[in-house]
Formats: structure tokens, sequence, C-alpha cells
């Protein structure tokens, strides 16, 4: 890809949807739909794909964009008078033509800047006045950068409450090949049972059935390491204190209309998360939380992974 230059471009996606792409000088690419201020895809500069998408994945509003990284504001998970996850991924976002400085260096990175507000209706679920600011970069090497700035604009002096996650659902080669590191130890709930609290045992996660849990008070860097294609993804986080791990498995994934049967095997979703301890902002706030993805080779001893090099790196 030499002379090759990075790019920022707005074009018309799977059913005439608005997207931006981002192209890095050396060829790593990022897509995003302004439906949902959603990622979609993450390349690198050989063009592998990062990120799963589910081949029947529908880009039909009011639906959510099932696969890559759907934005859950302002509740992940499902109570009360809200959709599952909340709204932010089933509205449209605005290009931010005047975001606020971000304290971020942004040098050499290519990047675009989104914005939601709440519309009349969003409004009569859930009263308040926000503003969501969403930048997403594409670092130097290929790194994804998702920043977000939520505000509490309410005029009436009342504050608000949200819980947030990047729901983000990583390309794996075989689930039952890959292992989550920098989790062990930690306390989860367990979605599965009702939140009960448990400790994770073990010195490594692994995969041989639905696995949905909640892990709290967990490092700012996640490992997730896929054995068969010799690839470790990193996950930074700043701002967020959960992470969640989520697989539906096999019957689960017939129970969804818009997931293939087996899919299951060639995703997981590792998510930068605030769950536990709910945010709240009283007017003027500004709260923000912050996920970085890079993907790098894994090392190979003895047949193992050696996954300290790569959560000491760095």
């Amino acid at each position: 890809m030499s002379g090759a230059r990075a790019s920022v471009e707005v074009c018309k996606g799977i059913n005439g949807l608005d997207k931006v792409v981002l192209r890095e000088a050396r060829g790593s690419s990022v897509e995003v739909y302004l439906y949902g201020g959603q990622v979609t895809s993450w390349k690198n500069d050989r063009g592998e794909e990062f990120l799963f998408m589910s081949n029947k994945a529908a880009f039909k509003p009011p639906k959510a964009i099932h696969g890559g990284i759907p934005i859950c504001f302002p509740q992940f998970g499902s109570h009360g008078s809200l959709d599952q996850h909340g709204f932010a991924r089933n509205r449209f976002w605005s290009i931010d033509t005047d975001p606020p400085p971000f304290p971020t260096i942004t040098v050499n990175k290519t990047f675009i800047d989104l914005i939601l507000r709440p519309s009349e209706e969003d409004i009569k679920v859930w009263p308040h006045s926000y503003e969501f600011r969403l930048r997403v970069a594409l670092g130097p090497t290929g790194e994804l950068m998702l920043t977000s700035r939520i505000r509490n604009t309410n005029i009436d002096g009342k504050p608000f409450t949200f819980t947030f996650a990047y729901h983000t659902y990583f390309s794996v080669s075989d689930i039952s090949e890959v292992r989550v590191e920098g989790l062990e130890t930690l306390d989860y709930l367990d979605n599965l049972r009702e939140r009960e609290r448990f400790t994770e045992q073990g010195d490594a996660i692994t995969f041989e059935s639905e696995v949905d849990k909640i892990y709290l008070s967990t490092p700012t860097k996640i490992a997730i390491l896929d054995h068969e294609k010799k690839r470790t993804f990193v996950l930074r986080k700043d701002g967020l204190l959960d992470a969640v791990v989520w697989n539906p498995w096999d019957r689960k994934a017939k129970a969804m209309a818009d997931f293939g049967d087996d899919e299951y095997k060639h995703m997981l979703c590792v998510e930068a998360a605030e769950v536990e301890k709910p945010i709240t902002l009283k007017p003027g706030e500004e709260w923000k939380g912050r996920q970085e993805l890079s993907a790098v080779p894994s090392s190979y001893f003895s047949g193992q992974l050696d996954p300290q090099k790569v959560l000491q790196g760095g």
C-alpha cells in the first residue's frame, strides 16, 4: 500500500444506509454506520476482518444490526419500559461537525465524530435530555478506538442514571479454541442465574457451553486468544469497570431469527461495560468511557499460548 493515504469517506452502505469508512495509510479500515453509531467492520492491512457480523444481520431500522460493536445506552440488559440494551443502537446518529475538544491526542489518527440527541419519542420512554458524543478513531498501526462522552443537558435540574456497554463481537476461528485472559479469580454476575454473584475459578476462561457473565472491577486490559489463528485481541478500557463475556451457544443461536444456527462457533462478545454500579450525572456533568482494540500475533511455547507477554506488553 505504498503511496496510500489515510481517508475518511461518507458513503452508502447496505440498504442505502449512510456509513463512514475510515482508512489508514498502511491499509487498515473501519466502517461505522450512522444507524446505531455502530462499527460494523474492522480490518487489518491485509484485509482480514476482526469483527463478527451475522450473515443474517438485517440492516433494516428499527431492528438493531446483529454484530460489530452495538452501543448499549441508556441501559445494558432488559428491564423496565426501555428496549433491551436501550435505544442508542436503534437510532440514527449525526456527524458532529463541531465537537468540543477531546483531551486525547489525535495526531496521525483517522477519526469521525458522531452525536446522538433524544427525539421526542425517546423522551416519552426515557424523559431526559442528553448529548452522546462518540469518536471512532483508527490508529496508525490499525488499532480501533471508541470514545464516548455523555452529558446531562436537562434544564429541569434532574439527574439521570444509566448503564452502558460496547457490545463488541469478535470474530474467532473456533469458540472451543479461544481463551480469555485477565478475568481469572474475579467476581462475576451470572445472567444465566438471575445475576447471582460467583467468583471465577481457574487460570483462564474457555468455552464449552453458553456463557453470559458480567465480570466486576476488571483490569484495564483483557486479552482474547484465538489459538487456531495464532492471534490475540487486546482490549484496553478506561472509565468502564465491568466486562461482559457472552456466547449464546447452539440452543439460543437457533432461537435468534437474525443469527445463523452455527454462527456461535465463530464469535465471542467481550464488552467493556458499566453495569453493576450505574452512572448518575447531574445537569451539566459529563461521563467518558473509552475502549481501544488491537490485534497482535500470539506467542507459542510448548504448544501453549503465552498471554502474559501480551498482558504485560504495551
